[in-house]
């Protein structure tokens, strides 16, 4: 049976997973630079170790509501195809491993934010996670953004 290894994360109630061989590192939120012209959802960019990765809110992304950080809050930072960049989430819940038979697919009324950033949703005994799509969370815009 194939599973497959997820960091879990929350943002207000809901929780999430995401690929962990996705994640390059978990730190806490540094100061981070707003970009001129930067997609809504592109918070800004941050420094980590010389490298300036630009940070995307993923409340933003998904139209929820900004929330003040707190020392839960994290940035999750991500390679997708070649390119780093950072999701802020409210808090990091774990690692897991969850059977791939565990995972159905999206519902077609992907709970009020765009189903193309959800792959499936898995099931952990009575808890249901929303699996991310991370390409589709830079999506084609932030792709548009970096080839001018």
């Amino acid at each position: 049976m194939s599973e497959e290894q997820l960091v879990t994360f929350g943002l207000g109630s809901e929780e999430f997973g995401i690929n962990i061989m996705l994640v390059q590192e978990i730190i806490r939120i540094p100061p981070i630079t707003r970009v001129p012209k930067a997609p809504s959802y592109v918070e800004g960019v941050i420094n980590l170790r010389g490298n300036v990765i630009p940070v995307v809110s993923l409340r933003n992304r998904f139209g929820m509501d900004h929330v003040e950080e707190t020392d839960l809050s994290r940035i999750i930072v991500l390679q997708v195809h070649n390119k780093v960049f950072g999701i802020r989430v409210d808090a990091v819940t774990e690692v897991l491993r969850l059977d791939t038979d565990s995972i159905e697919p999206p519902p077609p009324v992907a709970l009020g934010m765009d189903s193309h950033y959800i792959r499936g949703v898995g099931k952990i005994g009575e808890r249901l996670l929303i699996l991310l799509d991370l390409d589709q969370i830079i999506g084609g815009e932030m792709n548009h953004e970096a080839s001018n």
